[in-house]
């Protein structure tokens, strides 16, 4: 029965309640229902007082997380019943800023059917607006300059309202009622296009028009997006996209590819019902997409990769573009390889220089980079967690670049009073695909993908985020975690830094980062088996590491096995030459004799095969690793598919490419052992010798390389089965860059749950080492609570 008495109860809500238009859905619900009161945005969320009759408020209550706008995420709800004030209106009152701010912020989303729809609408007032936007669209984060979010707080600032979008705003009735960054072609930003030398030379839609001649004569034009500059070229001009990869100084990597809708995606690829709902998602992220035999896409653009990384326009610029262009464009980063994303114009025409042919560009400031997020599916039926992000996909979402939609949402990584941990943390991550990292309480902010930190620019990048995170969420950390690398730029940095403040200084193991990190996005608690498979990690005895078997809490590891130790051939020119891995594992298993290893398929000279040896001989600038991204490597090698690399992985994914192809022709694996280690701080050692001479034997009997990848494959398979059996624990977790091989988590953890164990794989943030902050600041929260 409906209660009937007056009654006044406040509400405080935490979660992603801001930029998303939650407070106009609680004026609306409100004002449905007849109750009075007022909502504000506050530094943790929002903050509601609603009176009337109670059982209005108890309808109120009940749908105030049912129907909320699909862009929030309502994480908390507390309601306390206050004195009545018997108000007789609702209304949305000024932000507050009382009490401690929150670490929630609201991420970019791309743009909504409704703002689509009026974009392609002659007769409506924004037909063809290039920023058109309400409150379940548009840029949030990347123009956010503090918070609460509002507009006073964004780039917008600089726009003064029209009377046409002040009435929007302060309508109830109106979808804009309240969006911050609302313009229009009157008082919004201005599209403008300029040459090589900054010089405008067409606005709004006749720069549109330009850039699309442009485009189709295979020209590079450097698009202003959302977060920064994007090149654009044309996706089926081999030509073009050869000389893009010849300006950019990005030989083989693969470039994303924008289409102007899903049909055309299905044209050129494989789509699954999971991956179209994630191309159309608030997210958008890039999907990669398996790609059909025949297309006209420049093999340039993706070389010797079955998948492209698919997207569809997340911005109205971008959907007017493709509206007028109706092809697939190469819409890349802009910046030179191994530098960040430009922002902004001026410093476009100096950092693009001898790239881009023309320049579109708009003038609304963007407040900081974020790139485009990249995700894959990975074949399984999740268990999901708290709070549903995989529930609606059939497979895992797996984030390989987490940027554009999804940053910078907080990571929950308890459901606790987070074990008394207080923080706050500052985490800043390693070196390659750097992200940073602010944890207080039960919550961690990541920032958006940084890159690797191995130009200045990029460490200039780096120090700016860190600024940027603490300024935006006004936290002083009381603690700094970094890699083990003592000679990583963001572990010296994270070392000045403490020093400056006086705080303690944490290095926190590589792959125990790796594990907590998992283990953070699924809260789990206690003891797990973590798999930390990568390339390179800093190891406690300064061996380098990456194929690892931790027992794993968030305070302390125990190596209980790794791979058989091989020398890294050169140091880091290992990691460029796969060849050099290759010849270390046979150093190892035939000696001296190694040069005169007879193998058709390894296309290594004799002449340098002996300048290994010697190399190898004298333990010269070759130290020992458990790597099994160079164990990838030297199948790679062995097998002829990759013997020169020019981007991280490129090897590796040659022989899961492989395997795929051949992954029907045998289940059967490659024998390996498990052992007792004879080295003192690890227990097993996982033997990959009978593995390698069970592969070379096939190769010298001329096996094709897609049978014996997929023999490797599944052997590595088994073999993880035979190390979490002797672990004894029910919990495993898969981490590390490895783990972003999708063939490789689908075989691990069918076996691992056929054998009864709950296997974890990483959704929310990626495997690889855009993950490590994540890690690294849970952990150091514990050890530091523990000295406190």
């Amino acid at each position: 029965m409906k209660r009937s008495f007056l009654q006044r109860v406040q509400i405080t809500v935490e979660g992603t309640v801001q930029g998303v238009g939650f407070r106009p859905f609680v004026y609306r619900l409100a004002r449905e229902l007849g109750l009075s009161g007022w909502v504000t945005n506050t530094r943790n969320g929002v903050l509601i007082e609603i009176e009337g009759d109670a059982g209005d408020i108890e309808s109120f209550l009940g749908r105030l997380k049912l129907e909320a706008p699909a862009s929030a995420m309502v994480e908390s709800m507390n309601t306390s019943i206050i004195p009545v004030a018997a108000e007789t209106y609702f209304s949305i009152a000024p932000s507050t800023e009382t009490g401690q701010r929150a670490l929630v912020i609201p991420p970019d989303l791309a743009t909504c059917s409704d703002c689509c729809r009026e974009l392609t609408d002659p007769e409506d007032r924004r037909f063809q607006h290039p920023f058109i936007t309400c409150t379940q669209c548009g840029p949030r984060y990347s123009l956010l300059m503090a918070v609460p979010y509002e507009r006073t707080n964004t780039t917008m600032v600089e726009f003064e309202l029209c009377a046409a979008c002040r009435a929007e705003y302060s309508s109830e009735a109106d979808r804009r009622f309240h969006a911050e960054p609302i313009a229009c072609p009157a008082c919004g930003p201005r599209l403008s296009l300029w040459n090589e030398q900054g010089e405008e030379v067409a606005i709004g839609k006749d720069a549109l028009h330009r850039v699309q001649l442009m485009l189709e004569e295979g020209l590079i034009v450097a698009v202003k997006g959302l977060g920064g500059f994007q090149l654009w070229v044309d996706a089926k001009s081999d030509k073009a996209v050869r000389r893009l990869r010849d300006q950019k100084r990005r030989p083989e990597k693969p470039f994303a590819v924008l289409f102007p809708s899903v049909d055309m995606v299905r044209d050129y690829c494989v789509l699954s019902s999971d991956g179209e709902a994630l191309l159309r998602s608030a997210q958008a992220p890039i999907v990669l997409t398996r790609r059909r035999r025949q297309t006209h896409i420049a093999d340039v653009v993706a070389p010797g990769n079955p998948y492209l990384g698919v997207m569809l326009p997340t911005t109205p610029l971008h959907h007017l573009l493709m509206a007028l262009l109706q092809r697939p464009m190469v819409a890349t980063s802009g910046n030179r390889s191994e530098e960040p994303i430009v922002t902004d114009e001026r410093e476009a025409l100096v950092r693009l220089k001898g790239i881009a042919d023309a320049f579109l560009v708009h003038d609304r400031p963007i407040a900081r980079s974020v790139d485009d997020s990249v995700v894959l599916m990975v074949d399984g039926a999740p268990k999901g967690n708290d709070r549903g992000e995989t529930g609606k996909f059939k497979g895992d979402v797996m984030i390989l670049r987490r940027a554009r939609g999804y940053v910078p949402q907080a990571i929950r990584w308890s459901d606790g009073p987070a074990d008394g941990v207080q923080g706050p943390v500052l985490a800043v991550g390693g070196h390659l695909k750097n992200t940073v990292a602010l944890l207080r309480e039960d919550r961690v902010v990541l920032s958006q993908h940084l890159g690797d930190l191995s130009t200045v620019e990029a460490d200039k990048a780096f120090r700016q985020a860190i600024s940027d995170l603490q300024q935006l969420l006004q936290v002083t950390p009381k603690a700094i975690a970094c890699d083990l690398h003592p000679d990583y730029r963001s572990t010296t940095f994270a070392r000045e830094l403490a020093a400056t403040l006086s705080v303690p200084f944490i290095p926190v193991q590589h792959h125990h980062a790796h594990v907590a990190s998992c283990m953070a996005e699924h809260k789990l608690d206690g003891e797990v088996l973590g798999i930390a498979w990568d390339g390179a990690g800093y190891g406690r005895s300064g061996q380098v590491w990456g194929g690892e078997f931790l027992i794993t809490s968030y305070r302390q590891f125990t190596r209980l096995a790794s791979l058989n130790p091989f020398r890294l051939l050169g140091g880091e020119a290992a990691m460029k030459e796969p060849g050099r891995s290759a010849a270390a594992l046979l150093w190892e298993l035939m000696g001296e004799g190694m040069p005169e290893h007879q193998c058709p398929s390894w296309k290594i000279s004799h002449n340098q095969r002996e300048k290994f040896a010697s190399v190898l001989k004298s333990g010269i600038a070759s130290p020992w690793t458990t790597s099994m991204g160079r164990l990838f490597d030297a199948v790679a090698s062995l097998t002829g598919l990759c013997q020169e690399t020019t981007f991280e992985g490129q090897a590796a994914m040659a022989v899961q490419f492989a395997a795929e192809r051949g992954i029907e022709t045998s289940l059967e694996g490659y024998p390996i052992d498990l052992v007792l280690s004879e080295s003192p701080g690890v227990k097993w050692i996982l033997d990959w010798r009978p593995m390698m001479n069970a592969l070379l034997d096939d190769l010298r009997r001329g096996r094709r390389a897609e049978v014996v990848a997929t023999k490797f494959h599944v052997g590595l398979a088994e073999g993880v089965v035979r190390v979490a059996q002797a672990a004894g624990l029910p919990r495993v977790v898969l981490t590390g860059g490895c783990f972003q091989n999708r063939l490789l988590v689908s075989l691990v953890r069918r076996r691992l749950e056929a054998a009864g164990f709950s296997v974890y794989c990483h959704r929310l943030v990626p495997p690889n080492d855009g993950g490590l902050s994540l890690g690294q600041a849970v952990v150091a929260a514990h050890l530091l609570k523990d000295a406190q």
